[in-house]
């Protein structure tokens, strides 16, 4: 029996897990954390288009009962002014809202849906090397399937099997936190969006009242070791400097959290990188990562999976379902490498939208793509 070997449990492959179950192929999932403490930290906003794909996996319900909706988006400049107000992604289907989400929540519930439909995910499989089917892992076990699909991110291992490319600093560093105890102006549902003088920076309240925030910084790249050495302080006292000049809620919100307090760098791959080599592909970051301005890493990873599973589906595990699911999704994907860089370079808060930009729905041919029902 055909068999696929996905290395990776996050967001990207244990979507692409369910894609394949759903395509009636056998597919085990190899994560390199123990349990499920994956992907801490950061959260993220999963758009539309992300909420779509995982309908086409029979996967939206379970994903919804986690997080909060965001129905509208509110842009206001570095002097309090509001520049903008709009509704954002599909408003009429509450499982079609865009979502904010933790990113190991997401995880988490992706990983139990797959569980829960029978599908294998082996913990504690750090994976050392890729010989074209065949894997071997840091505890000396191997497996072997007939393809092997790299879902393992930003730093994945089996792009350098296929593609030795290094991530490029974007130009940013990315500071996450969460804090109960700022009371910033907010609505239910909506996200904001503040242009500062220094920085961009984005916001969200929880129905229970949480403040899930990101603000970017230009600023030249943190090294591992000092992000490993960082605290919570160094970090808030680092940022407020930035901020205070601003007539924004930015400052009462960063010296309201303490502890829940984190950066990065933001990264992207070039584009044009190879994504396949004999039995090898990429998927998800692993393939595309873009910086996290746009904020469409997590829902373009959620369509990469349907799309593959599509493939397989009518194509076999082959070179053709392969060279079909890349001619399909590169042109969209590489589009958003390209729009996120450019709104890092111009230091614009991500997600601001035009006010008449399309809905998901309105795309014809990302439609199509998504639409299980429909050929690849």
């Amino acid at each position: 029996m055909t068999r696929i070997l996905i290395i990776g449990g996050g967001i990207a492959g244990a979507a692409a897990a369910l894609a394949a179950h759903k395509a009636d192929i056998r597919v085990t999932v190899f994560e390199a954390h123990p349990d499920s403490g994956a992907d801490i930290g950061a959260f993220l906003t999963l758009a539309s288009n992300g909420m779509i794909a995982l309908a086409q996996l029979d996967a939206a319900d379970a994903v919804a009962e986690v997080g909060f909706p965001l129905t509208s988006m509110r842009v206001t400049s570095n002097t309090g002014d509001v520049l903008a107000v709009t509704p954002i992604g599909e408003q009429t289907d509450p499982l079609r809202h865009y979502r904010c989400i933790g990113r190991a929540e997401l995880g988490i519930a992706l990983r139990a849906e797959a569980e829960r439909r029978g599908i294998e995910i082996v913990h504690g499989k750090r994976l050392t090397g890729v010989d074209d089917g065949t894997v071997t892992f840091e505890d000396g076990s191997t497996a072997t399937g007939d393809l092997v699909l790299g879902a393992d991110g930003l730093n994945s291992t089996v792009r350098h099997h296929i593609a030795p490319t290094s991530p490029r600093y974007a130009g940013q560093r990315v500071f996450y936190g969460y804090t109960a105890d700022a009371k910033p102006d907010h609505k239910p549902g909506r996200i904001d969006m503040i242009r500062g003088s220094g920085t961009a920076m984005g916001y969200a309240v929880s129905p229970e009242g949480e403040t899930n925030w990101f603000c970017r910084v230009p600023e030249t790249e943190l090294s591992v070791e000092e992000i490993a050495a960082g605290s919570p302080d160094q970090w808030r006292e680092a940022l407020l400097p930035l901020v205070r000049s601003d007539a924004t809620p930015a400052a009462d919100i960063i010296a309201a959290t303490t502890d829940r307090l984190m950066v990065t760098n933001a990264k992207d791959l070039p584009e044009g990188m190879p994504w396949r080599k004999g039995r090898m592909l990429l998927i998800g970051d692993a393939a595309h990562a873009a910086s996290p301005a746009t904020g469409q890493g997590a829902s373009m990873a959620l369509e990469d999976a349907v799309v593959l599973g599509k493939a397989l589906r009518d194509l076999g595990v082959t070179a053709e379902a392969l060279d079909a699911y890349e001619v399909l999704r590169r042109p969209r994907v590489e589009q958003n490498i390209a729009t996120s860089a450019r709104f890092t370079a111009g230091r614009t808060p991500s997600q601001t939208p035009p006010r008449q930009r399309p809905t998901p729905s309105q795309d014809e041919d990302l439609m199509a793509q998504l639409d299980w029902s429909r050929p690849i």
